[in-house]
């Protein structure tokens, strides 16, 4: 059932396409001063730790790491000693600016629930950048996440990846060249919302039918552009010499764009990296053979809480587990979760393990939730570092929204999203104590003109203390 990907000729024969991203990122790097941070504790991000060692940051960037760095002329050199120093954390599971503080059911906008799938919505065009929550989980070290839609339906539809910046409009706070995620759902909630009205699914083996459906249509679709650019090549390729009349009929014409359709394609495509709310170790599996049936690949399964049942598996297939240090028991398919589910994931051969939020107040302590995730896996025995782990909050979550090559790391040469913390990051008594993105600080503990505050909070409060 796999087609042919190629749709080269398709794409340049149409004037707009909804997957040349029409809504372009405006975001840009701000001008910055150098910073050479000295004799600091660094976690690269990769599982090496460096202790007594420089950072440079220059022009937007890492510059350098390593020992008795030269500081440029002009530079702000930070005292590093008893500091650790880390990439920006990145949280794969966000709905900031969809479910806007505060909460009211005018900014209920993370959920279309309008129809099983919605592949056709994104999440982008609900995002608010005056939620307050940004500047909260700025505070706590985070730099860039991925907003997705919510999880009634079936096929939520696309999820935005953003620098965690102060803006007016959602194109000044995406990720420049990231891809877009998409966004399913399998269990409780599609069968829930949908079976209390009557409609499908009520069941999980109407779950699985509404999936294969959809990407049934998408297939159906895909066929009918390959079938128009084939005949889009044999008829330029009819013409005759030039001067000689042309016998070659009328051009043929495309078939109508679908937005829900091009963007399940995409996905079969390899375009966008899907992401699966998925909690039971059963439906995992069951959602990565409808993956291989479909031609398309599961980044990472969001949640599964029962991840640690089938943690070979994932790793054999490359597939993430973005997952909370601990939630579990809430709803009848999170009731057999265990706390070392994030260790066990993360020590399968290969294993992918990243801990992710779904919480506007979890996001503000994504370094806590790791360190109870690191306690657990250690109290079982696995001997977890704070080299190793920090890794679940940066490299691992980069590599699943498919900007590793970016961030996620301290390397020469990737853009300088940089925190530094009071001391260890897996601690309680933990702070962020300047946050940097793209080499500009953000936010400084010690310093309140770097405090953004959303105007939704402006006169509400004299005092505010991330």
């Amino acid at each position: 059932m796999k087609l042919l990907r190629t749709a080269t000729a398709f794409a340049l024969s149409l004037p707009v396409m909804a997957a040349e991203a029409p809504y372009p990122s405006t975001y840009q790097v701000p001008a910055s001063t150098p910073v050479l941070i000295r004799d600091a504790t660094v976690l690269i991000g990769n599982g090496d730790k460096l202790d007594g060692t420089d950072v440079l940051l220059a022009d937007g960037l890492i510059a350098a790491v390593g020992a008795d760095l030269d500081a440029p002329e002009g530079a702000r050199v930070i005292d590093g000693k008893g500091k650790v120093v880390t990439p920006g954390l990145i949280d794969v599971h966000s709905h900031l600016g969809v479910y806007a503080a505060p909460g009211m059911s005018a900014h209920n906008d993370g959920n279309e629930m309008t129809a099983p799938t919605t592949p056709n919505v994104w999440a982008e065009h609900s995002l608010n950048p005056n939620d307050p929550g940004f500047d909260a989980a700025r505070a706590g070290g985070v730099t860039s996440m991925q907003i997705l839609p919510g999880s009634a339906n079936l096929i939520g539809g696309r999820g935005v990846t953003i620098k965690n910046v102060p803006a007016t409009t959602f194109q000044a706070m995406k990720f420049p060249g990231a891809p877009y995620g998409l966004k399913i759902a399998c269990g409780e909630n599609p069968k829930r919302v949908y079976g209390s009205k009557g409609v499908a699914p009520m069941t999980n083996m109407g779950n699985v039918a509404g999936y294969r459906k959809a990407f049934l249509d998408a297939q159906e679709y895909m066929r009918a552009q390959e079938d128009f650019t084939k005949k889009l090549m044999a008829w330029e390729g009819a013409g005759r010499k030039s001067g000689d009349k042309d016998e070659r009929g009328e051009r043929p014409t495309p078939p109508k764009t679908d937005l829900a359709l091009e963007t399940l394609a995409a996905a079969m495509r390899g375009e966008i990296l899907v992401h699966n709310h998925c909690y039971r170790a059963d439906e995992m599996a069951t959602m990565l053979d409808l993956a291989d049936e479909f031609g398309f690949r599961i980044t990472a399964f969001h949640h599964a809480v029962e991840a640690y049942k089938i943690a070979d598996l994932l790793a054999a297939k490359g597939v993430c587990g973005a997952l909370w240090a601990d939630w579990w028991g809430f709803k009848m398919e999170a009731l057999d979760g265990i706390q070392e589910n994030i260790a066990f994931v993360d020590a399968a051969k290969n294993g992918c393990a990243i801990v992710h939020s779904d919480s506007g107040e979890g996001i503000q302590r994504l370094n806590q939730e790791a360190a109870k995730a690191m306690a657990y896996g250690n109290r079982a025995g696995l001997a977890i570092t704070p080299e190793h782990a920090i890794r679940w909050l940066t490299s691992n979550a980069a590599k699943a929204l498919g900007i590793a090559d970016q961030v996620g790391t301290l390397e020469a040469g990737k853009q300088a999203d940089v925190v530094i913390w009071n001391g260890t990051p897996f601690s309680v008594y933990a702070k962020a104590e300047q946050v940097f993105i793209d080499g500009a600080l953000r936010y400084d503990r010690n310093d309140r003109s770097t405090w953004h505050q959303a105007d939704v909070m402006l006169g509400l409060q004299k005092e505010v203390t991330p």
